[in-house]
């Protein structure tokens, strides 16, 4: 219920900074006008110049402590939405820090690519059959010599 309070509205607004760094807002989609109808997770493959490769995984709040969750909820929310078409001028920002983080100095990375995996939510009234992950590479950076510094 919306209460229009002036003082709670000067109250709302400011300690809205606040709840928005630390990742405290609450987004309503979750529960209408439609949930989502999909489990998904983001990933990276980070391509290294040498021709290796390894998984960057943003944290997932299934395979975190409770503590670890409480800390990092704001990556859940960040990752639900970094793959939407609307949120795409993220895309080259998210590449460019997964390439920082997963700079050696064995060897630098050449390329990112964005993952999203994703399986549909059965409706409990349906018989459940594990379902499969499907994935997609939704933005694959280039790397720049100066993205790593």
């Amino acid at each position: 219920m919306p209460l229009t309070n002036p003082l709670l509205t000067a109250g709302r607004n400011l300690i809205r900074p606040y709840f928005l760094w630390a990742g405290l807002f609450q987004s309503w989609d979750m529960f209408s006008p439609t949930p989502r109808a999909i489990n998904s997770y983001i990933e990276a493959i980070v391509l290294y110049k040498d021709g290796t490769t390894k998984n960057w995984v943003f944290p997932r709040m299934d395979r975190l402590s409770l503590t670890e969750r409480y800390f990092k909820e704001r990556y859940r929310k960040f990752a639900e939405n970094l793959f939407e078409d609307t949120n795409s001028a993220l895309w080259p920002d998210a590449a460019r820090r997964i390439a920082r983080l997963n700079a050696t100095g064995q060897s630098e990375p050449a390329m990112v690519f964005l993952v999203r995996y994703s399986s549909p939510i059965v409706p409990q009234n349906e018989p459940h059959l594990p379902a499969a992950w499907d994935s997609q590479v939704f933005y694959a950076y280039t790397v720049e010599p100066g993205d790593v510094k």
